[in-house]
Order: structure tokens, then C-alpha cells, then sequence
């Protein structure tokens, strides 16, 4: 059984050692074993517009009237949004805001309480 990483291209477990690189036959793509070992450890890091680091379950409160799209209602300065979650894209965060519902925020627009 080999105990090697499988592709992070591709997600093979068809890799092999050459030497130091780590190679997938199956998308040809090779990367440093020490690199495999420190990509686990990169989780993505969002931050507030004031540089705080968010957390899923935040509270965060809006600093910037924001009109909301295909609708003609406007999340107002100062709202607070409790419970957020955190996603991958260009909208990173996902919350329900009272009066409004479900909603993605960007993350410039927010500040954490």
C-alpha cells in the first residue's frame, strides 16, 4: 500500500516518487513532497474590512448601504447579522438577514462585533 498524497490537480492515487517530486501519471502534474505536506495546513483566511479574522458564527454588522439585486430593498448601515457562515467565491460570506432572508455579503462590506 503506498501512503504517498494523491494528486492535488486531480486527486489520483496513482502518484509515485522521482526522486524528490511527487509525479501523477495520470495528469502529469508534479510538486515537491515537502509541499504536500505543508498544503494541508492552507485554509483560506477572510477577513472584516477592518482586517479582524471571521469566524463561521460571527456576528458581523453592515458598514456600507448595499442595495439588494432584482429587488428594490437596501440592507442600511449599521444592520447586525448574527450566525454567518463562510463560503468559497466571490461572495464569501452566507447569512439570513432579518426582513431581507438568505443573502451573500462580501466581506469589505462588513465589520465583526
Amino acid at each position: 500500500m503506498s501512503t504517498l498524497p494523491p494528486c492535488p490537480a486531480c486527486n489520483s492515487e496513482y502518484t509515485y516518487e522521482d526522486g524528490t517530486q511527487l509525479v501523477c501519471p495520470e495528469c502529469a502534474h508534479e510538486w515537491s513532497a515537502n509541499d504536500s505536506e505543508a498544503a494541508g495546513d492552507d485554509a483560506k483566511v477572510i477577513k472584516d474590512s477592518v482586517g479582524n479574522v471571521l469566524q463561521d458564527g460571527d456576528t458581523i454588522t453592515v458598514i456600507k448601504d448595499l442595495k439588494v439585486k432584482g429587488s428594490s430593498l437596501v440592507v442600511k448601515v449599521g444592520t447586525k447579522v448574527k450566525g454567518i457562515r463562510l463560503v468559497d467565491g466571490d461572495h464569501d460570506i452566507d447569512c439570513k438577514i432579518d426582513g431581507i432572508g438568505a443573502m451573500k455579503l462580501k466581506s469589505e462590506f462588513v465589520r465583526k462585533v
